[in-house]
């Protein structure tokens, strides 16, 4: 009897601590369930780079999770080699989330930083909020206008693509380039080939430079044009860049759909082969797929189906 009784202890042991263990088991998978995995990214000690920190939150809420970021993003971090991006002493006056795009206003302040501490501040506050549900981009405004760069350029749209994945490694300085790009002719029915230098800051892909520089259009500066020669605009300025990657030879442009708004008296086929001959000039891209707020299966002007790769059109140069 007391043999049996010892076994029946040991038995109501056993399924005590088995009933525990599921119960802790099941409340820490609950748990972990609730919680969502960000990174918050901070300007390293040297100023040379950006580094990130795991931030885990249970908060769901689009706009308050933006909040939520954005307070990580102003508070000093324990590890004192990493500056907060928005502990400076500019002032993020307002926060936005309209249609996809993420617009953050603030103080004249913010213009008075170093090139360089900007530009990674830029690229921490970009990275940390574009993980965000909802933040297809991000623009910068001053004081309600949009921000304008070391090099004068506005700085449009930006997305985590826009900057180079060097996370924890040197940013560098600003570089420069010599591109070829291809506008319209006269008639806007052939394309025209220019020469354009351009300072740039590095941690910015030559490809969505050049994409850049064909929304902004023809320049007074450009070379290469014969003498008495005009060349034209190609693309709506009012385009905005989502995304520019290259993937094996491809590069992939990703463009809103103010693209397919054409306000200039030239060809889709000029439209097309000046974004794709300007990229093919660049090395390690041979071919080009352009799509419009990521849909592929869009027509072009009725008759330029986008879901085509393109390659160099040299025919149409004049």
């Amino acid at each position: 009897m007391k043999r049996l009784t010892g076994k029946m202890t040991i038995l109501v042991c056993f399924f005590c601590m088995l009933f525990l263990f599921l119960i802790t088991g099941c409340g820490k998978e609950k748990e972990e369930k609730n919680q969502y995995h960000y990174k918050v990214y901070y300007v390293n000690h040297d100023r040379t780079g950006v580094i990130s920190e795991d931030y885990v939150t249970e908060n769901t809420d689009v706009g308050s999770l933006l909040e939520e970021l954005v307070t990580q993003l102003g508070t000093v971090p324990e590890k004192l080699q990493y500056h907060a991006p928005l502990a400076g002493s500019f002032e993020l006056l307002s926060m936005q989330l309209k249609d996809g795009q993420l617009i953050l206003d603030f103080n004249t302040a913010y213009r008075e930083q170093e090139m360089i501490t900007e530009i990674l501040n830029r690229a921490s506050i970009v990275r940390t909020l574009s993980q965000v549900k909802d933040v297809q981009y991000v623009s910068f405004l001053v004081e309600g206008e949009p921000f304008v760069d070391a090099s004068g350029s506005v700085v449009g749209v930006m997305s985590a693509d826009t900057f180079i994945d060097n996370a924890g490694n040197e940013i560098n300085t600003y570089e420069k380039v010599k591109l070829q790009l291809y506008f319209a002719d006269e008639d806007g029915t052939g394309l025209q080939a220019v020469s354009r230098t351009k300072v740039y800051n590095s941690n910015i892909s030559l490809e969505r430079l050049v994409m850049e520089e064909l929304i902004a259009g023809p320049q007074a500066d450009d070379t290469g044009l014969a003498a008495g020669r005009k060349d034209g605009p190609v693309i709506n300025p009012a385009t905005k860049i989502v995304s520019v990657a290259v993937r094996d030879g491809i590069c992939y442009v990703n463009l809103d759909d103010s693209f397919l708004n054409q306000i200039y008296n030239v060809t889709p086929e000029v439209t097309i082969y000046a974004i794709t001959n300007s990229l093919i000039e660049l090395t390690g891209v041979n071919k080009v797929q352009i799509s419009v707020n990521g849909e592929t299966s869009v027509n072009y002007r009725e008759n330029i189906n986008l879901s085509t790769v393109f390659e160099r059109n040299l025919d149409m140069v004049k």
